[in-house]
This record gives C-alpha cells, structure tokens and sequence, in this order.
C-alpha cells in the first residue's frame, strides 16, 4: 500500500543552544543521527520536504552544527536511490533569501549545485524582507506537517503559523534545549490531554497517547525513534477538506445534494486525493459550545473547501464568503440549472446533473479539480512596500 506520506511536505524545524548546558554534545549528536534516520525513512515513503537554504553555523564549544537543514539537505541527497518512482516532484521546497546562496557552505556547495539544477528542488525567495519570520511564513504556506526539535522563538512563531493553518505539529522532547524554550515547551503544552489535539490528530491511541509514546528515553536507540515517530506520521488524520452545502433534509434539493456528496464528492476527495471530508450538521459530538462556532473554528484550520450553492442557502454564502477571504482554495459547485447569484457567474464553478451517472460526474468533478486547483486568492496579499 502506498505510504499516507506519499507526497506530503515535511518541514524539520530547530537548533541547538550556544550553551553546552542546555544541549551535551551525545545528546546533540544522538538527535542528528535521529534526523538523518528520519529522513531516509522519509524518503523511502515517496514524502517531499521543505528545507531552509543558509549558512552553516556552529557552536563555539564544539564546533557542532547549529540548525539541521544541511544534515537534512545531505541525507536527501544521500538516499535519492529510494525514492518511490512514483513519488511526486517537487521533492523539496528550498526557502532561501538574498544571500543564502552565497553562504552555502564550501562542502556542500556541489551538493547544492546538483539540487537547484534539478526538476527536483523548486526554489522559493524570501529575498525582499530581511527577516526570518517572513521566511518561515514561505516554509509554513508550503509545509504540510511540522517536526520540531530544539530551538527557540522561532519553533514556536513556525509552530503557531502551522496551527493557524490547521496543519499538524509534532513536537519532539530530545534534551537539546532548556526545557522551558523551543520544541521541550510545545511537547510540555501537549502532554495535557486538554492541549494535545491542538497540535494534531492521529488515529489509534490519539494525539496524547502518540506524545506519551514519543518522549523518547535516552536508552531508546535511534532507530526506534525514528520506528515510533514514523508510526505517529502515518496515523496522522488527513488534511481536512470542509463542506459547505445545504444540509436542510425538508429542502427539495436535500437528496440531490445528499447523493452528490456522498457517491461524488467524498469519494474523489478521501479515496483519490488524500483529503477527510468534514461536515458540521450538529450530528457527530461537537468540540465547541456553540454550533456556528465548531462550524467557523473547522472552516477556518481546513486545507480545502467544497462549496456547494444548490438551494440558495444564506449560511452557505456566509461560510464561501468567509473561506474565500480566508484565501483558502474553494470550489464552488452548484447543481445544473438551479438559480445562482449573479457574482458567482464570474468565478468558474462546477455545475453539475443529478441526471448524470456517478462516475461521470466524479470524471467532471477531477477536471474541475485539476482546472481550479492552482487558482490564486480573489484578494491576494500585496505589501504596501
């Protein structure tokens, strides 16, 4: 069975401290040979990744590397041969600024050279703002799932822009910053079960029970690290992709729309294209008080959105209105010859026929898919400067 790792984005995030009190130097070393391994077991299930492209710098008492990128960057390179040949490109989003390539470190200059030459890497430039966080603003809009280890800030700015976008973040406890900073402060946040969800979902023993499982003892070998980190990955809920539709079973459009998302829509979207389709009709048990707020807190950490127009519901309207000013990709659906506002002419939408077979209509709906999937946000962010 192919991997649910197969194509998604992984983005290892962290540092070490300056202070040899904070991160030993076997600790240290332990936690690159763990990346190296992780990587190369990465590679082996056809995921792609997002790396950082920067210098290389070290620590002063021991020479150690200070970030992973590079170890990340080799170990990439170093297991090409792996790789599933069915595994989609671009295999790694390379984030970089305007005089990134310039400090590339003298032993992996040929390294890189081969890379950015490649249909392999796509290049990403943060090169108009001098600032990490818009950096880690580009790594966040590309990453799919987080790993952190170590650090500082910045894991835990990197941390908060992936839970905004209702992407996973797995904190990692290895003892290579104070416990009270960084990666250790995220996997303390989460080992409350009130907290642990917010950094992911997984299936079997749930978000607590894969925390619990990964506080790694220091005699636990790499290899089994890596083994129990890779069972969290792959037990990781899809990203979600939300309806919006009419949900009205007195409506005369109720059965229509009923049928389409269940023998079209839900289909093409979990079986084929790797999404969970999320609904809130009040049924399933809520997380929130109030029902528009589970709707709008589910809406907005959603990856995707399927909306559907059919009935002329005003919910409806309001939460498109809300996904497409949220800059979340949207397609907009709407069964054939039923009245739509004049606006939505303008936008390209699917109309479909209930009067059609199930496998036409999901033939339609990956057309549509493959046509609006690149489309770029109504009001895209420009900078005053």
């Amino acid at each position: 069975m192919k991997s649910r790792l197969h194509g998604r984005r992984i983005h290892i995030a962290g540092s070490i401290p300056a202070d040899v009190a904070h991160a030993a130097r076997e600790d240290v070393e332990a936690a690159r040979a763990f990346v190296s391994g992780l990587v190369t077991e990465m590679m082996r299930r056809g995921a792609s990744f997002v790396v950082p492209v920067d210098a290389e710098k070290t620590r002063p008492a021991d020479g150690l590397p200070i970030c992973f990128d590079w170890l990340v960057w080799n170990a990439i390179n170093s297991t090409m041969g792996d790789r599933p040949a069915d595994a989609i490109n671009p295999l790694a989003i390379a984030v970089l600024h305007n005089k990134s390539e310039d400090q590339v470190p003298v032993e992996f200059d040929a390294l890189w050279e081969s890379l950015r030459g490649s249909d392999l890497v796509q290049l990403e430039s943060a090169a108009s703002w001098n600032m990490a966080s818009k950096r880690m603003e580009i790594q966040a809009r590309w990453g799919d799932i987080l790993i952190t280890l170590g650090g500082s800030e910045g894991v835990l700015y990197l941390a908060n822009l992936y839970h905004d976008a209702g992407k996973p973040v797995i904190p990692l406890n290895l003892p290579i910053c104070s416990e009270y900073e960084g990666s250790r402060k995220l996997f303390n946040f989460g080992l409350s079960s009130q907290h642990a969800p917010k950094l992911f979902q997984a299936s079997g023993v749930g978000a607590h029970g894969w925390l619990n499982r990964i506080n790694f003892r220091k005699t636990k070998p790499v290899a089994d690290r890596v083994s129990d980190l890779v069972g969290l990955l792959e037990a990781l809920a899809p990203p979600k992709a939300f309806a919006v539709r009419l949900l009205n079973p007195s409506h005369a459009d109720y059965a229509a729309v009923e049928e389409q998302f269940t023998q079209v829509v839900q289909p093409v979207l979990e079986s084929e294209l790797g999404y969970q389709l999320i609904a809130v009709d009040g049924v399933q048990p809520l997380e929130h008080p109030r029902l528009d707020q589970e709707i709008f807190a589910k809406l907005h950490r959603s990856s995707f959105v399927v909306a559907d127009i059919t009935g002329l519901r005003p919910n409806c309207f309001v939460e498109m209105g809300y996904a497409l000013g949220r800059q979340l990709p949207t397609m907009m659906m709407g069964k054939e010859g039923g009245e739509h506002p004049f606006d939505l002419y303008t936008l390209s939408g699917l109309h479909w026929n209930s009067a059609h077979s199930a496998d036409v209509r999901k033939q339609k709906f990956r057309e549509h898919w493959t046509a609006i999937r690149t489309r770029p946000p109504l009001v895209p962010d420009e900078p005053l400067i």
